[in-house]
């Protein structure tokens, strides 16, 4: 029987390697631990538990060298001035949105070797920075291991210099457990039973972007993630931070989102279920959908809705709405770069995703029904019903 992890063991171990012991987190050893029982209940061969010791060998240190810098470097001292964020439900064409939006020239966004590997500070770092490459591969890795997901998601093509959601900047804090920091190991993805904190995580999140723009000139952020649960904890981390909120049709959400999953899960622990996925997906929808119709800040003046198929119809035209909603200009050098990638990148360029909403039918939910379930949000945002699929 292959023996079990040990928290303590690695801790230490990552102390040893770094020199270093501070965490930045008096509380980052307990969910730690959380994090190694989880993965010691999954059942991993030798092989997958080596893996999954690889991984927390490598957030734990990146975390001690990244808490370092910001002793060794005034980085604390950078100010995020009014960053503007992307959200919606999954599968809501906020991935595009985002990516048009970082390439303005007067736009900086996070990059993924950035975040995999952010110490020090990526401002300091040469052209030749081995952390570039070394991003590469993983994602080079990543996109073998899981084909798929280049379908609904193409712009992993991009590399170690990809778009990353703003969740991925939590990978290191034992709070999420995501695809692009845990593909080595053969786990599902995690949905619960970590200990979440969303004040601590945009506190972690914020530091990141402190980190990326320290020794660089000021552009504005533009950033991405799934921040409609946490509003309160957003806009009191960046109080003048502006949010534009994608909506669409939530039967194509659960459709498609249950797809991706099941996609990018296939590369990783082989076939899913699909019928106990979509369930799945399409409580995570409704649940989504209903935080929507009743959280608080929903109407907050900063946010500015947008329906899916409007943005679709008129990308580059929903981005300057956005700029104007924020009190900026959208300049003629930033519209071009944007019709550049519209036209270079195709959102096919990889394969067709498919995906229909007889996955829905399929675990016995009747479409018309659902359909009359989200009227109120319909409505409400005015979003019409999808016929595809």
């Amino acid at each position: 029987m292959t023996a079990a992890l040990d928290a303590a063991a690695m801790l230490t171990r990552a102390e040893e390697a770094t020199g270093l012991i501070d965490y930045g987190d008096p509380t980052l050893r307990q969910r730690f631990v959380i994090a190694v029982e989880h993965l010691n209940d999954l059942g991993l061969d030798s092989r997958g538990r080596r893996q999954a010791a690889d991984v927390c060998h490598w957030l734990l240190t990146t975390r001690l060298e990244f808490f370092a810098d910001r002793t060794r470097f005034p980085v604390a001292d950078e100010v995020i001035d009014r960053p503007m964020f992307v959200t919606g439900e999954p599968r809501s064409g906020t991935t595009l949105m985002h990516a048009l939006m970082s390439v303005d020239p007067d736009a900086r966004a996070l990059r993924f070797w950035e975040v995999m590997y952010p110490s020090p500070p990526p401002g300091l770092a040469a052209d030749d920075d081995s952390r570039r490459t070394r991003a590469d591969a993983d994602w080079r890795e990543i996109n073998a291991k899981l084909p798929k997901w280049l379908h609904s998601h193409p712009y992993n093509d991009m590399l170690g210099d990809g778009l990353p959601e703003d969740e991925r900047t939590w990978a290191f804090d034992f709070r999420v457990m995501t695809p692009t920091a845990w593909w080595r190991v053969p786990m599902q993805t995690v949905v619960g039973g970590l200990p979440t904190d969303a004040t601590a995580q945009y506190r972690i999140h914020k530091a990141m972007l402190q980190q990326c723009q320290y020794a660089r000139p000021p552009k504005r952020w533009v950033l991405k993630g799934f921040h409609g649960f946490r509003l309160a904890e957003l806009f009191a981390t960046y109080p003048d931070a502006n949010l534009l909120w994608l909506h669409r049709d939530p039967v194509q959400v659960a459709a498609s989102r249950t797809m991706m999953m099941a996609d990018i899960l296939d590369g990783i622990v082989g076939p899913v279920d699909l019928q106990a996925a979509t369930k799945m997906h399409l409580e995570l929808t409704r649940a989504g959908i209903a935080n929507t119709m009743t959280h608080p800040m929903v109407d907050d003046p900063r946010i500015m809705h947008v329906r899916y198929t409007d943005f679709i119809a008129d990308p580059i035209g929903t981005v300057r709405r956005y700029h104007r909603f924020c009190g900026r200009d959208l300049t003629e050098d930033a519209e071009e770069p944007m019709r550049a990638y519209l036209s270079a990148n195709k959102g096919d360029r990889h394969g067709k995703f498919r995906y229909s909403t007889s996955l829905l039918t399929e675990i016995g939910e009747d479409i018309a029904a659902l359909h009359e379930e989200f009227r109120p949000f319909r409505d409400r945002f005015g979003v019409e019903i999808e016929t595809r699929g």
